[in-house]
């Protein structure tokens, strides 16, 4: 895992921003997935201000999810919901047909699998068959999950299929990108700050023990690549 560490929450995302995205945009069409919660809530507002608003080629973005919560793009629990707010879709240089959200309020299942169908129609394939993005950036929860990935539901590590319904330990339904897709990515960075992360982090840098019960501990295992962009000091 490669760390990249900053001094606070609005730092951070800066350098998400003009290490990652902007770049990607500046080089021509370019496929990004992206996650909820409230970690990039702050990436997708400073990425619609001023400071970068008219900076980044939005022409060349094409917008995707990495999971859903199913319920409606209305709902306050909706990431779609949440991105579209915080970047002001309805006011950016994108075209609509470029915003490929998942539709929560659709049968799971079935928009599972509309979604799959999309991504591999849209995105090339690697030569293992499976959908490339340019960029999926990912959070962590407390509990070491990604992606909607939980610690009860390990097996969507090694899943084929793009998107599957994974559900909540609460018990929640939610349409996620599944452990194989993400590894295929060119691009794969964590955006995670905040103390409540510290401990988490340092357990997955480490390759400790416990990291091995936390789906987001998959990836770094596998990749060396792998990106941490971070506000807390782990090492």
């Amino acid at each position: 895992m490669i760390i990249k560490t900053y001094q606070d929450p609005r730092t951070t995302a800066v350098a998400v921003i003009e290490d990652l995205i902007a770049p990607l945009l500046s080089a021509g069409v370019c496929s990004i997935a992206v996650s909820g919660g409230s970690t990039p809530k702050l990436l997708f507002e400073l990425m619609a201000s001023a400071e970068y608003r008219d900076k980044l080629h939005w022409e060349n973005l094409r917008l995707y999810w990495v999971d859903e919560r199913c319920v409606p793009p209305t709902d306050e629990q909706s990431n779609y919901g949440m991105t579209a707010k915080a970047l002001g879709l309805d006011t950016l240089p994108l075209a609509p047909e470029h915003i490929y959200r998942i539709k929560g309020e659709n049968n799971p299942a079935d928009e599972a699998s509309a979604y799959t169908a999309l991504v591999e129609q849209n995105l090339e394939a690697n030569e293992a068959g499976l959908p490339v993005f340019d960029l999926i950036l990912l959070g962590i929860g407390d509990d070491g999950h990604t992606s909607s990935i939980f610690p009860h539901q390990m097996h969507w590590l090694m899943e084929r299929t793009p998107y599957v319904v994974a559900q909540h330990p609460g018990g929640q339904n939610r349409i996620c990108l599944t452990g194989q897709t993400i590894l295929s990515a060119k691009v794969l960075a964590f955006h995670a700050v905040g103390q409540g992360k510290r401990e988490i982090l340092r357990q997955i840098q480490t390759h400790a023990p416990e990291a091995k019960a936390y789906p987001s501990s998959f990836f770094n295992e596998l990749r060396a690549d792998v990106l941490l962009y971070t506000d807390q000091t782990i090492g």
